[in-house]
């Protein structure tokens, strides 16, 4: 059996959906877009079996693009979670029969709320369809798997036709990244959104030297620092260079290399900072790499050291 066939073929049956559905979007699917949009409550998603799970997923795409949502199983509903439907509240109805049993058991419970009610059913003359006040038709010719009945088409074209959706509500609101990194703060999307240098910079126990310190005691430096590198200051404990391992490594190259020697002698005396504590952590990671450096130095304007940011510690915080 030829597994990589059947599969090439459950996908292209299940693409040729949906690019049959994006053909059929008419003007209901801007009503429903614009109902969801003046509600002044919450999107409250329904749905049970499969339908329920895409109904899950949807609720939760919403909630974390801008549009204050729930999924409600219906047979919960039904035994007081029906109290969690208010006046200003949408509703989304899902069910590829429009008949299934416990959904339409509280459509006329949800109309008595007096709220929209948005069907999504491949039936407009179906239980469902007839107590919507609009229906996003699930049109489905074929379900990919081989017997024509298991939910696979039908529950893949229901939940894109979600995510339509809920683009079109984040296009419609100008939802932007820091409104996403707002909701998603600890995940790897908010970290590269909502993390800051000053967030994650070290600023105690820097390993600062003297100008006029030795090459000795700079390793000495960076040995106790443990940062690789130590942080060459003037009197005002500005920054005027750094001495990282590697500039020590390629001082052993050098035919007159003593460690009396100046530090100033083998150091790197235009290093890379930063002045922007508020620069976005991802930013500061393309900077790093992009110089080809494991150290970011965070200064004042007056070049007054603020902190130092290690590559080893963007990548442990998960920043990419």
């Amino acid at each position: 059996m030829n597994y990589k066939t059947i599969a090439q073929e459950t996908l292209n049956i299940e693409a040729q959906t949906l690019f049959h559905a994006a053909m059929l979007i008419d003007d209901v699917f801007d009503e429903a877009v614009e109902v969801i949009l003046k509600c002044k409550g919450k999107l409250i998603i329904t749905g049970v079996g499969k339908s329920g799970l895409i109904g899950a997923k949807m609720a939760a795409t919403f909630a974390s693009t801008g549009t204050p949502s729930f999924f409600l199983h219906p047979t919960e509903a039904l035994h007081g979670d029906l109290g969690m439907i208010s006046k200003g509240d949408v509703v989304i109805g899902i069910s590829y029969s429009g008949e299934s049993e416990e959904l339409s058991s509280i459509l006329p419970h949800i109309k008595r709320f007096n709220v929209p009610l948005i069907g999504m059913t491949k039936n407009l003359d179906s239980t469902l369809g007839s107590f919507s006040d609009m229906v996003i038709k699930i049109n489905v010719e074929k379900e990919a798997c081989p017997i024509d009945t298991a939910p696979t088409s039908s529950t893949t074209l229901t939940l894109a036709l979600g995510d339509a959706l809920a683009v079109c509500l984040m296009k419609a609101r100008n939802f932007q990244k820091s409104d996403f990194a707002s909701f998603h703060p600890g995940g790897a999307l908010g970290k590269k959104l909502f993390v800051k240098v000053s967030n994650l910079m070290q600023t105690q126990n820097l390993p600062l030297i003297s100008k006029n310190a030795s090459l000795k005691d700079a390793i000495l430096s960076i040995s106790e620092g443990r940062l690789g590198t130590t942080l060459i200051v003037d009197e005002d404990k500005k920054l005027i260079a750094l001495l990282s391992d590697g500039d020590v490594r390629r001082a052993l190259l050098s035919e007159d290399f003593s460690l009396d020697d100046d530090v100033l002698k083998y150091a790197t005396h235009t290093p890379m900072t930063c002045q922007n504590a508020d620069l976005l952590a991802s930013d500061a990671l393309v900077l790093i790499e992009e110089k080809k450096i494991q150290l970011l130095v965070v200064t004042d304007t007056e070049k007054k050291i603020q902190g130092v940011l290690h590559i080893h510690t963007l990548i442990e915080k998960g920043i990419s």
